[in-house]
């Protein structure tokens, strides 16, 4: 029986009859919100020219997982082959000033920077995300890390929202310069911090879990906390954000909540309706 504590999205036979959105066939100049289903180089051949201010992908990783109708397992030469072909679709889409996020493996991650140089985009960072999970192994390190490369189209001419995502830091020896509080101040329980700059190091963000509002049965599920942090850095409100690799709509989701336009691509029906569902209960 389900625990009253799991608060995992689920389906009713009402949304499995949700009618889904279709990519259009020929290439547009503009597209509505939403989340649509459909192959990801189909996409990317449809899409408007220099329409996305911001493109976050989640792309499988090659580890074989399940995800319904497909599983993201092939050989090395062919994923490397596929990575290559969708990314250097991106740079016609996006805008001059745009932001790009790719998520991926340690594993592969080696190619990602590769195909997003190769692609004409500059690399502004790689990111490490430490998921605070994974499998334990007898013989290994347990694998709890994830990279996230950030890439822009010009180097001198795309948005980072400092302020919108420093973090609270508690000041463990508080300095003070003629008796004044140097680069820090007291919050609301008499507890001393400063607001620091974010690092490429994300030690704070867990995935999501059974017991969570936001939780779905996606396998690869990222925190709505991360895209967050990713959207509120790199665009603004009424911005366009591409969410490829939508899975069950986690970007889509949050760009709603923080008012900007959204076209997430998800292949497989279920995720979408996944998506939709959460979409819905966004005011």
């Amino acid at each position: 029986m389900r625990s009253v504590r799991n608060k995992t999205l689920q389906l009713t036979d009402d949304d499995e009859t949700t009618i889904l959105l279709s990519l259009p066939e020929r290439p547009v100049t503009e597209i509505p919100s939403g989340i649509y289903l459909g192959e990801i180089e189909q996409a990317l051949n449809v899409l408007p020219n220099g329409y996305f201010d911001l493109i976050v992908a989640d792309p499988p990783y090659n580890y074989g997982v399940d995800f319904g109708n497909s599983s993201d397992s092939r050989s090395e030469a062919e994923y490397s082959t596929w990575v290559q072909s969708w990314i250097a679709l991106l740079p016609r889409i996006s805008k001059s000033s745009a932001s790009f996020y790719i998520s991926c493996g340690w594993e592969y991650s080696g190619l990602f920077q590769s195909a997003l140089r190769q692609s004409g985009m500059r690399i502004v960072n790689r990111i490490t995300w430490k998921r605070d999970k994974g499998r334990g192994a007898k013989r290994n390190w347990k694998m709890n890390m994830e990279d996230i490369w950030f890439a822009v189209n010009d180097s001198q001419n795309y948005t980072f929202n400092l302020t919108q995502v420093k973090l609270k830091k508690k000041v463990i020896a508080p300095y003070r310069e003629n008796g004044i509080p140097k680069d820090w101040q007291v919050d609301q329980v008499g507890q001393p911090f400063r607001m620091t700059h974010p690092s490429n190091i994300w030690i704070d963000l867990t995935v999501p879990f059974w017991s969570m509002q936001e939780n779905t049965p996606h396998p690869t599920q990222k925190p709505e906390a991360l895209a967050e942090r990713i959207i509120l850095a790199s665009s603004n409100p009424g911005d366009r954000v591409l969410d490829l690799f939508s899975g069950s709509g986690t970007v889509s989701v949050v760009a709603k909540k923080l008012q900007r336009e959204y076209v997430g691509i998800e292949m497989n029906p279920q995720y979408v309706r996944f998506g939709m569902k959460r979409l819905g209960s966004v005011e």
